[in-house]
């Protein structure tokens, strides 16, 4: 049967014609959803990977020997935990695309002879100078312990790579590295020398642990598992949506040639058996969930680490249980790294 005519054109020819203009329509909307969601991504991963970072104003003039809380805490934690004026040290990173030694650090050697000494490591947007780090490096020199405070690249007053991009740990661990490196040089023994992280930092300091077997023992407070869900959880504590994240690092593949998911600390917590972990948190942490720490320790323990039993700190949020309870904390900081290091080669 013939199909009908109508003005020179079939119906089916009009078919095949709307057919034709709804695939271009609908192929347009794809490729433009597809655009959007990689500009979004790209602005969001330009936004928050991007340096140098400077260190808080609120924390810019502190030092280990005067330095004052954040509104809200008590400045006696503080005033309590103060170090004598620190030694200003340069030194290099474990990686070579961070060029020379420009790496920042204070050095604050114990006064006792053949003491232990700890690595410091801050969180992410910080520095050396926040409390959070200057307060447990107060309570470790207090007991006896040598510290080194770093800057990681492209934070406070360090140099950086090229890019000047945040790696999500898989290149700022060999800055925390570099930072070992440069104590042991000091004539301390590696089985002596330990590392204390918060945050990103406490990341890092598992993630370098894991990278080089003669570090002992490692502090890891408020630290998270996986890069994928931490991804997600800092983007919406940013006000992104989470699903921005696989985009986010498929722009770091592209700009920077950085593996954001590479080296995650739940992954990385194999490699410690026989050596010291100890992971604290609290338990209102709103960017980190206290879980974390649960999950990071009962691998832990899987792998034959030794690790301390998990301590999440009631009311404390985002590394806030070293103020929270003080006194709980420098008691078992100073016991995990009394047992860790002090009975170590000399």
């Amino acid at each position: 049967m013939a199909s009908e005519t109508v003005g020179g054109t079939t119906a089916r020819g009009r078919q095949r014609h709307l057919g034709r203009w709804l695939a271009v329509i609908a192929g347009t909307l794809a490729a433009l959803l597809v655009a959007g969601y990689a500009a979004a991504g790209y602005v969001v991963y330009d936004t928050l990977t991007k340096g140098p970072v400077p260190c808080w104003d609120v924390d810019a003039a502190n030092t280990p020997d005067h330095y004052t809380m954040r509104a809200g805490f008590d400045q006696a934690i503080a005033d309590q935990n103060r170090m004598p004026a620190p030694q200003e040290v340069r030194f290099a990173s474990r990686d070579p695309a961070v060029e020379g030694p420009v790496l920042a650090g204070w050095w604050i050697p114990s006064t006792t002879a053949g003491a232990p000494a700890v690595v410091v490591v801050h969180g992410i947007l910080s520095c050396r100078r926040e409390p959070n780090v200057l307060v447990p490096a107060g309570m470790l020199y207090r007991n006896g312990y040598s510290v080194l405070m770093l800057d990681l690249r492209d934070h406070g007053d360090s140099g950086g790579d090229a890019d000047h991009r945040f790696a999500a740990g898989t290149d700022e661990y060999a800055d925390v590295l570099g930072a070992w490196d440069w104590v042991v040089a000091q004539g301390i023994a590696p089985s002596k020398v330990g590392i204390l992280g918060v945050s990103f930092g406490a990341a890092n300091a598992v993630i370098a642990g894991a990278a080089e077997p003669s570090v002992p023992a490692v502090w890891a407070d408020s630290a998270y598992t996986e890069m994928n869900r931490t991804l997600a959880l800092y983007l919406e504590s940013k006000g992104y949506p989470a699903w921005l994240g696989p985009c986010a690092a498929i722009w770091a593949h592209v700009v920077a040639s950085d593996d954001l998911t590479a080296k995650s600390p739940l992954y990385e917590v194999d490699k410690y058996a026989g050596r010291h972990l100890a992971f604290i948190h609290g338990s209102d942490d709103l960017v980190l969930p206290a879980e974390m720490a649960t999950q990071l320790h009962d691998r832990a323990v899987a792998a034959g680490a030794q690790v301390a039993d998990v301590w999440v700190v009631s009311g404390a949020g985002h590394t806030e249980a070293v103020y929270k309870d003080p006194a709980g904390y420098e008691a078992r900081l100073v016991a995990f790294f009394g047992e860790a290091l002090a009975h170590g080669a000399s």
